[in-house]
């Protein structure tokens, strides 16, 4: 009798300082009036977090070695950019993704009112449902003083 196909899990986190220069990119959308974080793509820390997680699961490194922050044609690449290129490498090494959540750790902006809308472009880019939650550490830490924004997140795959 075959072994039964299991899924593989991944777990990531990702973080950025913020930088009021940079536009500010969370769940694949833009919050205009909040400042971005630093980083050699959009930092959009729950992009980042869902294709280090899908890459961890399927055995495929994480998002420095997909993309690498040495390569230029990467500079300023947006997340959702980022989780297409991470679902087509799983699909290309024969791997389906089950579906991603993550969670933001931040004091602002408050996500709440757009957590739908990242949903469903997450999901789009990612080809498999995502969820995403937020929370702050009532001040605690880099991102309770608003320092800088996290983000975990966790996803399950399957070998085709």
């Amino acid at each position: 009798m075959p072994a039964p196909i299991l899924p593989l899990v991944g777990i990531a986190s990702d973080a950025h300082q913020l930088d009021s220069t940079k536009e500010c990119w969370l769940g694949g959308i833009l919050f205009p009036d909040a400042p971005g974080c630093e980083g050699h793509s959009d930092g959009d820390v729950i992009a980042h977090a869902i294709v280090d997680a899908v890459l961890s699961a399927a055995g495929l490194g994480d998002l420095g070695s997909l993309v690498g922050v040495g390569r230029p044609e990467y500079n300023g690449v947006s997340g959702v950019e980022l989780l297409k290129i991470a679902r087509d490498k799983l699909a290309a090494e024969g791997f389906v993704i089950g579906n991603a959540a993550a969670q933001l750790i931040a004091q602002g902006p408050k996500f709440g009112p757009q957590r739908e809308r990242s949903q469903a472009v997450l999901s789009e880019a990612l080809g498999a449902p995502v969820t995403v939650a937020a929370t702050t550490t009532d001040h605690l830490g880099f991102t309770g003083r608003s320092e800088g924004r996290a983000a975990i997140a966790t996803a399950l795959v399957w070998r085709k």
